[in-house]
């Protein structure tokens, strides 16, 4: 480490092997001091080691100024804190470096921030954890990883055990080769976590998809489900849908097949995000490409996707008329992908569920952060109901 910066050898000196999870036992994390050179630390055998950066391609990279990184190194809630506020950049594999933010720390209290793994019958499950008190269970959409609700886990933790995982099929989660990736699948699949974690019964919380398997959870396992938080959940089509047919014929393995290059698949990727070059958009596309551009990864994501899309929009809606429990919903009036013309059908089957309209798109939490997050803690800690229109 001779001859790197002060800050970066703060970090390395603390560094805690616990809280880090590296899938390969290895990771290469470039970190960058703007205006300075480029260091790699390498985390391998549980240690962290600095060196001038190579021609190696890093695993993840981190990036920010020299007063960041002294904040960083001086606070030890100052990573988190600064790539919340984009002060920090990380990209590529947001676990990796999350990962090195929580095992630089120097936290040692319940709210330090955990990055692991459990091993579930259906495979190993990724996750990320922090805090004491009920626990939370935050479920990612389609497309997406745990690292969409890192501001979520920032925001509940000092109040709950809040867990975020990688469903199968997405992040660092297994991705098994002909799994249904189904709500019913992705429900087992969780269950299965909470055992693993001895989490007898949880809040759950999730977005698009995940909002979709946390009514699954609902439906099937009421006794391992407290309050249910939807943040644009994902909900059988009522409209005709014209491709159905031809989905039924296609089978989702065709994703191991890659046709396209992976710099163009990354252009489109990007063009069709907005923003998808900066911010918290440039981070989701980095976690959607991670998995995307893996043949496993592909193929379960098409196969979610179609499940989606297929869905009985009778056996859904009859089932949701029988859902237990209080349910919060959060919807987004610029939100192309679960319309907020949905909310009424809820309300009609759900006349007890609560809901908030915000002025954002499908991903509230990341878009509106402070209002999502404002109405998940007031509906977990069972405030009054925001609105039963």
């Amino acid at each position: 480490m001779h001859g790197a910066p002060e800050v970066l050898r703060t970090l390395a000196e603390r560094f805690d092997a616990t809280a880090f999870d590296a899938p390969s036992g290895r990771a290469r994390l470039r970190l960058r001091v703007v205006d300075d050179r480029d260091w790699d630390a390498i985390v391998e055998h549980g240690l962290m080691r600095l060196e001038p950066a190579g021609g190696e391609r890093p695993d993840a990279r981190l990036a920010a100024d020299a007063a960041t990184w002294r904040r960083i190194a001086e606070d030890v809630r100052g990573g988190m804190e600064a790539f919340s506020r984009g002060r920090l950049k990380i990209r590529d594999d947001l676990h990796l470096g999350v990962g090195f933010l929580a095992a630089t720390s120097g936290m040692t209290g319940p709210e330090r921030l955990e990055l692991g793994r459990v091993r579930t019958p259906l495979g190993e499950i990724a996750l990320l954890q922090a805090g004491a008190g009920e626990d939370v269970l935050l479920l990612h959409g389609l497309g997406a990883t745990k690292a969409s609700f890192l501001p979520t886990v920032a925001a509940l933790a000092g109040t709950y055990r809040v867990t975020a995982i990688d469903l199968p099929g997405f992040g660092d989660s297994a991705m098994p080769l002909g799994a249904a990736y189904d709500a019913a699948f992705f429900a087992r699949s969780t269950v299965a976590a909470l055992d693993a974690l001895e989490i007898d019964r949880a809040h759950v919380v999730g977005n698009s998809m995940g909002g979709r398997v946390a009514l699954e959870l609902g439906f099937e396992h009421p006794e391992r489900t407290g309050r249910l938080a939807l943040l644009a959940p994902s909900l059988a089509w009522l409209r005709e849908r014209r491709w159905a047919p031809l989905l039924r014929a296609v089978r989702p393995e065709l994703g191991l097949l890659q046709p396209a290059p992976r710099m163009i698949v990354d252009r489109i990727a990007r063009a069709m995000v907005p923003g998808g070059r900066e911010g918290w958009s440039a981070v989701g596309v980095d976690e959607f490409l991670r998995g995307y551009l893996t043949p496993r990864g592909r193929a379960a994501f098409y196969a979610a996707a179609r499940n989606i899309y297929l869905e009985s929009p009778d056996t859904f809606w009859s089932r949701l008329r029988e859902l237990q429990g209080d349910a919060l919903f959060v919807w987004g009036r610029q939100d192309r992908i679960v319309p907020i013309g949905f909310a009424r059908h809820v309300r009609d089957a759900l006349p007890a569920a609560e809901h908030l309209e915000l002025d954002c798109g499908h991903v509230p939490q990341l878009e509106a952060p402070r209002e999502t997050h404002a109405a998940v803690t007031g509906f977990l800690a069972g405030s009054p109901a925001l609105s039963r229109r």
